[in-house]
């Protein structure tokens, strides 16, 4: 049972009417590298879209990187956990893990497709009409 549900979720995220990756599927991947390295506070991994982006003047809003992470989340492929944040008695911080290597491996490879065909597409427009 639990393999149908998997190949339905794939069928469904793999929906090929879309021009180009979607701006989600984009933030997701990064999430899931930055959760990864060690970076598991998402005010950090929003800063980090800041920082690593600007040059390309993307600045995913608030909103749509915790989207994201509520995704992941609601997938099973991350887990949140609370902390106290040190030296305060109260503050509580959410700290993100990979909850399913196997999914989040998944993910990132169907995303690299998905990369590899607005790449084409986008080279393909470049050469065409910019030579």
């Amino acid at each position: 049972m639990k393999d149908n549900i998997l190949k339905e979720k794939e069928v469904k995220s793999r929906n090929r009417d879309n021009f180009l990756i979607k701006q989600r599927a984009f933030v997701k991947l990064y999430l899931l590298s930055w959760i990864e390295q060690g970076r598991p506070y998402g005010k950090e991994m929003l800063d980090d879209f800041y920082k690593t982006f600007q040059h390309f003047n993307f600045k995913p809003n608030h909103s749509e990187v915790y989207k994201g992470l509520h995704e992941l989340l609601d997938d099973g492929i991350i887990t949140r956990s609370r902390i106290i944040k040190e030296g305060s008695k109260r503050k509580e911080l959410k700290v993100y893990e990979i909850a399913n290597k196997d999914e989040a491996k998944r993910y990132k490879k169907q995303v690299k497709e998905d990369l590899d065909r607005s790449i084409g597409l986008l080279s393909k427009a470049v050469r065409d009409n910019y030579a």
